[in-house]
């Protein structure tokens, strides 16, 4: 079914369900609160597992109950944690907002051990990145480690991936490592300065991007789906009402990735991870939103 190595973080999703954000000074009633596992390179990872894939997540935790919650999903989902536990540290944690109307979010993320993962930790995990299929990482760790794993990874002839997430100054060098890149219209953005609002300019911003350096540019873009670099547009699957979209990015990487390890082409890789979010967002939650591949296979079947 195909390997995929993960770099990333885990953190403890604190999500508040409320009609609006309070302004500074103000405290509102909000209508619901859950405390799930999260973090983007722990949800791609759990994405990618239950897609069947064989993932090992490279991260760092500290010594706590989010810890022991971490491993515990882990298990299950079938990913295999490569994990450096810090326990003078705290394990990850994330504010969640979400809109009770439109299942929109805005987050706040304190990483903890995770923002001290390092070159060494990528050393470490050198014969999980380097045996992969597909190696991803994103940005909430440290810059150098998702530098160094990149780096490995293209050494050994692994297929990269990077989810340049959150937005964050890129250089070429790390750029040029990058077989595909899957930003957002607002990483987009940050990385081109091209404003994404359709085909057009998301077209526009793929070229910047390729001229970078970048492989293969696919851009999210929420409900209108994702620009494929030489195919165009590649519709969302809307596959019920829209509940949360705080995983979707998440699931589709994770699904992506986990196509492609198993030899389906970019397009083929693309149009699954649709399906994978579009799952993922009829739900609630981070992690927990996250499809079977049996879901999955019913919807493309």
């Amino acid at each position: 079914m195909g390997k995929v190595a993960v770099l990333g973080i885990f953190v403890a999703d604190a999500a508040f369900r409320a009609d609006r954000l309070p302004v500074i000074g103000e405290t509102i009633l909000g209508n619901s609160f859950a405390l799930g596992p999260g973090g983007k390179g722990s949800n791609q990872a759990v994405a990618a597992g239950k897609m069947g894939a064989e993932v090992a997540f490279i991260s760092a935790l500290g010594a706590d109950a989010f810890a022991q919650m971490a491993r515990d999903m882990w298990a299950e989902a079938g990913v295999t944690p490569v994990i450096r536990e810090i326990a003078d540290s705290y394990t990850g944690a994330a504010f969640i907002y979400v809109d009770e109307t439109s299942g929109d979010n805005a987050i706040i993320v304190s990483p903890g051990a995770a923002g001290l993962i390092g070159v060494s930790d990528i050393e470490r995990a050198r014969e999980e990145i380097e045996n992969a299929d597909v190696f991803m990482t994103q940005l909430e760790q440290p810059m150098a480690a998702a530098f160094e794993g990149l780096r490995m990874a293209r050494l050994a002839g692994v297929t990269t991936v990077l989810n340049p997430a959150p937005a964050a100054e890129i250089s070429q060098e790390m750029l040029e490592l990058c077989d595909y890149i899957t930003p957002n219209e607002t990483e987009t953005e940050a990385l081109t300065g091209v404003a994404v609002t359709d085909e057009s300019t998301a077209r526009k911003a793929a070229s910047v991007l390729k001229g970078l350096g970048v492989g293969v540019p696919i851009i999210t873009m929420g409900a209108q789906g994702v620009y494929l670099d030489g195919h165009g547009m590649v519709p969302a699957a809307k596959l019920g009402k829209v509940v949360e979209t705080t995983g979707a990015g998440d699931a589709f990487n994770g699904g992506f990735a986990s196509a492609l390890a198993r030899g389906l082409s970019p397009l083929q890789a693309a149009q699954f991870g649709c399906v994978v979010a579009g799952i993922s967002v009829t739900r609630s939650g981070a992690a927990a939103s996250m499809p079977t591949r049996a879901e999955v296979d019913a919807q493309l079947s």
